[in-house]
């Protein structure tokens, strides 16, 4: 009886841990929801799953099939202190449960690219934007495909597919 306990007791500790990345950046996302001076955008597994009923034909077929393995996707903006915004960001979100796709620093701008792998899929690509005019979270939750999702960003005309068509380049 003691011993299913502290089992039990492990596993919900052990799917807690799992689940506090994400409830990470969903508490930094929800922070900031109801501010006007930040532009917020999320859209649900439900809308991924109407658009790919939407799109039937085979010109659609790469964007069809990423947009099937996107399970979620959150994008917060705000020019208001975007370098005051992107350090917290950092500071709030456990950026070392993430590996480093790439990173862009300058003088205007700092760029990550973080990704978060269950085997060889990715499971996560977050992107932090901090400069001089803006600050951009994205958030992209799912099976990701990294070649196709610059693509379904320009294409969706989504705030900060500017800086995912970088991972294209590279």
């Amino acid at each position: 009886m003691k011993k299913k306990f502290i089992y039990t007791l492990l596993l919900a500790f052990s799917f807690s841990l799992g689940n506090s990345q994400a409830d990470a950046i969903e508490k930094y996302f929800s922070k900031y929801y109801d501010d006007e001076s930040f532009s917020t955008v999320y859209v649900s597994p439900k809308m991924f799953q109407m658009v790919t009923k939407v799109l039937g034909d085979e010109e659609n077929a790469e964007v069809k099939d990423l947009i099937q393995g996107i399970k979620g996707l959150r994008i917060l903006r705000s020019e208001t202190n975007p370098m005051t915004v992107y350090k917290e960001a950092l500071n709030t979100i456990n950026t070392r449960e993430y590996e480093i796709l790439m990173t862009v620093r300058d003088k205007e701008q700092n760029l990550q690219f973080l990704t978060k792998e269950s085997g060889d899929i990715i499971s996560e690509l977050l992107l932090l934007a901090g400069g001089d005019e803006e600050f951009i979270m994205l958030s992209f939750i799912g099976n990701i495909n990294l070649n196709s999702i610059a693509k379904l960003a320009k294409s969706l005309d989504i705030d900060g597919a500017e800086y995912l068509e970088q991972l294209e380049d590279k």
